[in-house]
């Protein structure tokens, strides 16, 4: 838990955290003590609060609309903010934003690694095609004269498509696909940087501006959703994977087997990286490390279409669902070939159940018992007393 108060003490938006029966604040990040003028979090707690949003509106149907939309808004806010990730509350956000607005879709791109435009989130409205799985990797072109305006602190509103054939052909045609005739984007920060965009298509045009004044507002609570997001999904990367191989760890191979189904040829392939103690002791550890890695991409390189663990220090494992008998022992073939052009030796332990019925624990014994049958034997071979470190052989066969 430190972590995640670690983190949103360091985000550049206020959050706070209040007892949904009393309003009263229990927490308050760095950047809301600030800006509420608290010198410390002490302060703070106990404290009555609640969020008012205003605007600047002209005529009674005005306000009145403005005070519809307003509790439209605050609804989807609680009722997002009650789901069990930040996934699921910003697809509730995105669904009131679109009801309340009146949009055919509302969505949000992220800019991925290679510079592209991923639609990562999606609602339409009854009746509307779905567009999400075509706008996947969308060339940074699309999208370049949006970015520039981003840049500069801009938003974006179409009131008519045609308005924008001629100045932006490769956005229109893009537009067109689908059916847009107007719509309202408004830009992703963080930290300072332009990380992607949200934004509703076909509003009413009577809706615009305060449309696009609700959009800006809410951008603030989608990029900290989008943070929490990222955050959680790190942790879980940090509980799940072995942070020097990227396969999984042991955590991950337990979820792995408790989804396994009983009814299925099964191939295990237990591994362990010989002589990692003697090279940590006599190379150090970023040797060690470098054996294990070679190791492991040699594995990969053979099973790397199932399930990969790393389950100790030097111990690898492959368990392999639905594969062939011939295909497992092609792979441990190709495995030890693979393993001596890198120099490496693991000892290992291979089994193929056609219906694995007796048990996966019971498999895993057998195969870790071969394996150690296989490392007395490669000892035996070449004559290494494995408690004599000096004694190691220091190229592997």
């Amino acid at each position: 838990m430190s972590k995640i108060w670690e983190y949103l003490d360091a985000m550049d938006e206020p959050v706070y955290v209040s007892d949904k029966n009393s309003h009263e604040l229990v927490y308050m990040n760095q950047k809301a003590l600030q800006m509420y003028g608290f010198c410390s979090l002490e302060e703070a707690v106990g404290k009555k609060c609640r969020m008012e949003l205003s605007f600047d509106t002209g005529t009674q149907k005005q306000r009145d609309n403005m005070i519809n939309l307003e509790a439209k808004v605050n609804e989807g806010l609680r009722i997002a903010l009650q789901q069990k990730t930040p996934s699921q509350t910003l697809e509730v956000l995105l669904a009131y934003l679109g009801k309340a607005l009146g949009g055919e879709r509302t969505y949000i791109f992220e800019r991925n690694e290679n510079g592209c435009d991923d639609n990562t989130y999606e609602w339409a409205a009854s009746g509307v095609t779905p567009e999400k799985d075509n706008l996947q990797n969308l060339p940074a072109k699309i999208c370049a004269n949006w970015y520039r305006n981003f840049r500069i602190g801009k938003h974006i509103l179409i009131k008519e498509l045609e308005d924008i054939r001629e100045s932006d052909p490769l956005q229109y045609e893009n537009l067109k696909r689908q059916n847009i005739r107007s719509l309202i984007v408004v830009p992703l920060y963080d930290e300072g940087e332009v990380i992607g965009f949200y934004g509703i298509d076909n509003p009413p045009e009577k809706s615009l501006d305060y449309a696009s004044d609700m959009l800006q507002i809410m951008a603030h609570f989608i990029i900290s959703s989008l943070k929490r997001r990222d955050l959680i999904r790190e942790l879980e990367e940090m509980s799940y994977r072995d942070q020097l191989t990227r396969i999984g760890n042991r955590h991950a191979m337990n979820e792995y087997i408790g989804n396994l189904q009983k009814e299925q040829s099964l191939g295990i392939v237990y591994c362990d990286v010989t002589g990692l103690k003697q090279v940590n002791d006599r190379d150090g550890h970023a040797s060690g490390d470098k054996l294990i890695t070679d190791a492991c991409e040699c594995l990969k390189k053979s099973f790397g279409e199932y399930g990969l663990f790393r389950i100790g220090g030097d111990e690898l494992l492959a368990i392999c669902t639905q594969i062939d008998e011939s295909a497992l022992w092609q792979g441990v073939e190709q495995l030890r070939k693979d393993l001596r052009k890198k120099s490496v030796h693991m000892a290992i332990g291979s089994l193929w159940e056609k219906n694995s019925f007796r048990g996966l624990d019971r498999l895993l014994a057998e195969a870790e018992e071969k394996m150690y049958r296989d490392k007395a034997a490669y000892y035996k071979k070449y004559g290494v007393d494995r408690r004599h470190p000096a004694d190691t052989v220091s190229g592997w066969i």
